[in-house]
């Protein structure tokens, strides 16, 4: 991206595109610290549960808290994904492009691999290449959302387009 020969308000307006996807991955990077490690969703699945009043077996608390920990990655990185989308791009933010949509679930993996690395060294965690997996599938579901977000403002663009077009017949007869 050349910003040399854009103007101010340009520049400004890239970079407020851009500022969610810089604190989205903050937050990321914040929810791979020690205080959000298995001991951190294990407390809330267990609140979860407890609100709902149900009891669960170890053997049972032990695959909902990972069935749990994964539905974070998905959702983490789909939301990653859907700002990356935003952010790139032109001034049709929100037109379908699929290969601006590869590129987001490549750079969200991309920075799922240094989330990892840095998952190595903090106590208590761990890093883990399946994660990496997950925060991808969570990437493309964001671009799923996408896809079907744009569809539906698209066919919503044209219902409205038709009901002027209509009311524009209507009020000229």
């Amino acid at each position: 991206c050349d910003f040399s020969s854009d103007s101010p308000q340009t520049r400004l307006q890239s970079f407020l595109w851009w500022l969610p996807v810089i604190i989205w991955a903050g937050v990321i990077f914040f929810m791979s610290t020690r205080t959000f490690g298995p001991g951190f969703s294990n407390r809330l699945l267990r609140h979860f549960l407890a609100f709902l009043h149900l009891q669960v077996s170890h053997h049972t608390f032990y695959y909902l808290a990972e069935g749990f920990r994964k539905l974070g990655h998905f959702t983490e990185y789909a939301i990653f994904g859907i700002f990356l989308y935003h952010a790139m791009g032109d001034d049709h933010r929100s037109a379908w492009n699929p290969r601006k949509a590869l590129a987001c679930i490549l750079l969200a993996g991309l920075y799922s691999l240094t989330d990892e690395f840095h998952q190595r060294f903090v106590p208590g965690r761990g890093s883990s290449i399946v994660d990496c997996g997950f925060d991808m599938i969570g990437a493309t579901l964001g671009m799923v959302i996408v896809y079907f977000a744009g569809k539906s403002h698209i066919k919503d663009s044209q219902v409205a387009h038709e009901a002027m077009a209509d009311e524009d017949k209507t009020g000229s007869s």
